[in-house]
């Protein structure tokens, strides 16, 4: 979801920003690693967040060796990791009966994420 501060980059130049050619940048779509936006004329437009997963894509793609099905999985745990977290987080505001727990908790998501390197 795109918002309207977001900064929007069409296709080649998104390209250039994370190193990785257009063509790549559209396999990555038809594998439905990502989804930008489009325009009424159907060109695409990347945000600050596509481009950001883009380069968690890149580094799990180039730089580990992992494969689309791995990249889909790997951005999935994250996701659910950080989910997990900020649900955490957000029960420890509401609620500081288990402190410790939850702050133990937190560390450990935040150690998985690191760990993939998709924290961002």
């Amino acid at each position: 979801m795109m918002h309207d501060n977001d900064a929007v980059f069409v296709i080649s130049v998104a390209a250039r920003l994370v190193g990785m050619h257009a063509n790549t940048l559209r396999k990555y779509e038809n594998e439905k690693l990502l989804s930008p936006a489009r325009t009424t004329g159907n060109l695409r437009l990347y945000s600050n967040e596509d481009i950001a997963r883009l380069r968690q894509i890149r580094v799990l793609s180039e730089e580990r060796g992992v494969n689309v099905a791995g990249i889909r999985l790997a951005l999935k745990v994250a996701r659910e990791l950080r989910r997990l977290r900020d649900d955490v987080v957000q029960d420890g505001e509401m609620s500081r009966r288990v402190p410790e727990q939850q702050q133990n908790i937190v560390r450990r998501l935040d150690d998985a994420l690191r760990k993939l390197e998709l924290d961002s």
